[in-house]
Formats: structure tokens, C-alpha cells, sequence
């Protein structure tokens, strides 16, 4: 390499493999991966969202009445990109600032089409993963769920 860093940009860049093997089992972890993540994309796609609303929706759901900082944070988005995706959203009423909490604090909530949107997009999820592992059982789940956090933390290290 020319001393330049994978991380360097926006996306992460690796020499090719001198041999990659189709039959590698980490070559088709992220075939699998990337085949995934494509299907989950078409539900998105089809409602004019992008990678990543999802993720937003999914969140919202989750803490009702989010302010940005604590959504950014949880994303991992700065503060212009969060502006960007709430400003999208909240033009096409997926999302809407409401007085939440005892204190009526501003907050970001998600409007009821937002939470039919989240709603299929999750029963996409839910069905994408039973047609994927409906034939493991629970015991098996459960351990491929268990090694695959383990990849994860071990790459996150």
C-alpha cells in the first residue's frame, strides 16, 4: 500500500485477496451479509427511504420523544447528518417534534405513518430472518446469535 490507511475516506478499502475462496467460511459470512443487508434494503427502497431511516425509526420507537443530541448519539451521526435524515423524515410525516415527558420537553417522536412504516419494516426483518434460520433450532439460534457478537466485539476491538 501506499501508506495510506484502510479507514481512510468514507468507506473501508482492503487489498484483494491473493485467493479468496468461495469456500472460506469469513468470505461467506460477508456474502451473506451483504446479501442481507440488499434484501433489507427493498422495503426501504420501495417507500423512498434510504439505509439507515430505518435504524432512525427503529430507535424512536424504542425512546419516545428522543432529543437530536441523544439521537445522534445512539446513531452515530453528527449532528448535520441527524438535521439532514430528521428533515427528510419529518417532510414525508414519519416523524414530528412533540412536548414529551413530565416536563414537556421538546422531543422527536414518531408520527403514526412512521410507526406503520417501523412496523413493516420490521415484520420484513422478522420474516427475512425466520426464511434464513427457520430451520435452526432455538439451541442453534441461540449459539449462532452468541458466536456472531463475538465477531463483532472482536472486530470492534
Amino acid at each position: 500500500m501506499d501508506g495510506a490507511s484502510p479507514l481512510d475516506g468514507d468507506r473501508i478499502t482492503f487489498p484483494p485477496m491473493s485467493k479468496p475462496s468461495a469456500n472460506s467460511t469469513l468470505y461467506r459470512l460477508i456474502e451473506a451479509g451483504q446479501l442481507a443487508h440488499k434484501a433489507l434494503l427493498v422495503p426501504l427502497v420501495e417507500r423512498g427511504l434510504v439505509a439507515g431511516d430505518d435504524a432512525l425509526l427503529f430507535v424512536l420507537s424504542a425512546r419516545r420523544g428522543a432529543t437530536e443530541v441523544e439521537l445522534a448519539g445512539e446513531l452515530g451521526l453528527t449532528p448535520e447528518a441527524l438535521a439532514e435524515r430528521l428533515a427528510r423524515l419529518t417532510e414525508r410525516e414519519l416523524i414530528a417534534r412533540r412536548a414529551t415527558g413530565p416536563e414537556l420537553e421538546p422531543g422527536i417522536a414518531l408520527t403514526e405513518r412512521g410507526e406503520r412504516i417501523r412496523q413493516l419494516l420490521a415484520d420484513n426483518w422478522t420474516e427475512l430472518e425466520n426464511a434464513l434460520l427457520g430451520e435452526l433450532k432455538r439451541k442453534k439460534r441461540t449459539q449462532l446469535s452468541e458466536t456472531l457478537g463475538r465477531f463483532v466485539e472482536l472486530l470492534r476491538l
